[in-house]
């Protein structure tokens, strides 16, 4: 059956897109190959996670995945013959080539063939990148060692010394596949697959390429130049097509993952697109009020206070926020007010203090009389 990427998440199909995310991000924790070293199962399901999350992450193809089951309306269309599909269903192809290798069987057993291509594509890769909290925010270009398999530059990936050293192979007349046959419920299947003599390659090398040993690839640590977008955050990871291992028998690379990890700030804290920064303020200012000078991405900026600010007053500056990844706006910032009293480490402050407690009232305090008329009430 067609994948079901909101299964995969773990996600209800009307979910938000932020739940979609949270969703993601988790798996992604869990199951990354760097906290699972030499788990199969938790590397699979990882690339499951990423490629649901390519789908359902972002707004187009999610909503040509929940109309046609694909993130690509034109697989709506596919493998149906001329007379195309109707129903919601994708083709034959939708099944998985499950389906599909079904009915190829069953005409095979009328006399025709099913062929087999010997080309695979290279193993996906994965890597850890770590960031400061201002390169997240604002974006950077990191330059890194990964290392892959690569095509032999020597050999042009054939094995064979000087690329040329090697003969048409005899068992498959140089075509990489033979025919074999197989009886089944519905008759005798006349399959084609990769001759195993040559592994599918169609050629016999009679001598090796001293380079990369007959492999047709060598492994490398070579560096490679990424542009980290502005907005991403702790835990999202990055997927390079055709940025991992090498093919096989001419098949694709296969893909580099990249998780990301960002530094926390010494003051400033992320939520989303958004920055909160807890400003601890003295008393008198928060009384008087006055300026204050805060940290921000833009360098250190000067608060403005109003009088009698209590604590708890939350103040905000929009657009003072992080880019948000997939458009041009930015978050904003909220700072939220911590109003500090002193320590009396004197006489002396301490009989100034009663003075001044002298001239206020209860009703002078808002809150604090409320509180005494609730008293009251009780």
């Amino acid at each position: 059956m067609a994948k079901n990427y909101y299964e995969t998440l773990g996600v209800e199909k009307n979910a938000s897109a932020d739940e979609i995310k949270s969703a993601y991000r988790k798996l992604a924790k869990k199951y990354h190959p760097d906290l699972n070293p030499n788990d199969a199962s938790a590397a699979t399901k990882f690339k499951e996670i990423n490629e649901a999350y390519e789908v359902l992450g972002d707004e187009q193809k999610k909503a040509n995945y929940d109309q046609y089951g694909s993130a690509d309306p034109k697989d709506f269309f596919r493998g149906a013959g001329s007379g195309g599909s109707q129903g919601g269903f994708s083709g034959f192809n939708g099944f998985g080539g499950g389906f599909e290798d079904i009915i190829n069987n069953m005409f095979s057993g009328f006399g025709g063939t099913q062929q087999r291509s010997s080309a695979r594509a290279g193993n996906t890769i994965t890597t850890t990148i770590n960031l400061s909290f201002e390169e997240a925010a604002f974006g950077v270009k990191k330059t890194f060692n990964i290392a892959r398999t690569e095509q032999c530059s020597h050999c042009k990936g054939t094995g064979a010394k000087s690329g040329t050293a090697y003969s048409t192979c005899p068992d498959c007349g140089g075509t990489g596949q033979v025919r074999y046959t197989q009886d089944t419920l519905f008759g005798r299947v006349v399959n084609v697959g990769p001759c195993k003599k040559c592994n599918g390659t169609g050629k016999i090398i009679r001598e090796k390429c001293e380079h990369c040993g007959g492999k047709g690839y060598v492994r490398n640590n070579a560096p490679i130049t990424v542009d980290i977008p502005a907005g991403i955050d702790d835990g999202q990871v990055m997927t390079l097509h055709n940025y991992g291992d090498a093919g096989v028998h001419g098949g694709p690379s296969g893909d580099l993952q990249i998780l990301v990890r960002v530094q926390a700030h010494k003051i400033l804290e992320r939520d989303g697109f958004d920055i909160h920064l807890d400003l601890p303020l003295p008393f008198t200012i928060a009384m008087l009020g006055g300026k204050v000078v805060i940290p921000s991405l833009e360098g250190k900026l000067e608060l403005n206070i109003p009088e009698n600010t209590q604590t708890g007053t939350v103040l905000k500056l929009k657009g003072k926020g992080i880019k948000n990844l997939n458009k041009s706006s930015k978050g904003d910032m909220y700072i939220k007010v911590n109003v500090e009293l002193p320590k009396l480490r004197d006489r002396k402050k301490t009989d100034q203090v009663r003075m001044f407690a002298q001239e206020f009232t209860p009703t002078d305090f808002e809150e604090y009389k409320k509180y005494q008329d609730t008293l009251k009430g009780l």
